[in-house]
């Protein structure tokens, strides 16, 4: 099967992660991002190449492999989840001449329930049954990294919080979406990123307050 020629980007997301990096900071993490999806992973010197250095807050929103190669976790979900819908489309096409037979379909891509893909078989009450997938818990660098691109801290500690409790809420109830629970759980404004005034700018605000 040919390599696909693209992949989901989501706008809202990207522009978050990359609110505080400068123009050309936007554009080498850019150039990286359409490099790993055709190489599905970075060597060390394919990051140097386009950083010209080690630029720490394009680094950061890659994870580094044992054998050393880089990758950004979200653009790699998004390209699996692409080819599993692909793949599921090929699939039915191919049954779409056999009778008798359920029709499957793979969890669209653009779903934001990840990590639930449903089967859906209608009987003969034309009622309908949904199946889900057992539910595969997420890297602690996966969490601490949609922490980060969200603007929040905190992610390996409610990494630790659910993997110690076998990724199951405060009710007891599986978690079925993590990024979900994230979302609605742990994005407070306590997590969210601290940005520290400089002494000269705190006092500069002073003497406005005071007429000075």
């Amino acid at each position: 099967m040919a390599k696909d020629p693209a992949f989901l980007f989501y706008t809202s997301d990207f522009l978050t992660g990359t609110l505080t990096m400068t123009d050309e900071q936007v554009g080498r993490y850019i150039r990286l991002l359409c490099l790993q999806h055709q190489k599905f992973e970075l060597t060390e010197k394919d990051m140097l190449f386009i950083c010209k250095t080690h630029d720490q807050d394009i680094f950061s929103k890659f994870v580094k492999t044992e054998d050393g190669k880089f990758y950004n976790v979200r653009l790699r979900e998004e390209a699996i989840k692409r080819s599993n819908y692909s793949e599921s489309r090929r699939k039915n096409k191919l049954k779409k001449d056999v009778k008798n037979i359920s029709s499957t379909y793979d969890q669209h891509m653009e779903n934001e329930n990840e990590n639930v893909n449903e089967d859906i078989n209608k009987d003969d009450n034309n009622k309908c049954k949904t199946k889900k997938s057992k539910f595969i818990p997420p890297q602690i660098n996966e969490v601490v990294q949609f922490f980060e691109e969200n603007g929040y801290t905190n992610g390996d500690k409610a990494w630790n919080y659910y993997n110690d409790g076998e990724w199951k809420d405060s009710n007891g109830k599986q978690v079925i979406n993590w990024k979900q629970k994230m979302r609605i759980v742990w994005f407070k404004d306590e997590n969210k990123k601290k940005v520290i005034r400089s002494i000269f700018d705190q006092d500069k605000r002073t003497r406005e307050i005071l007429g000075l």
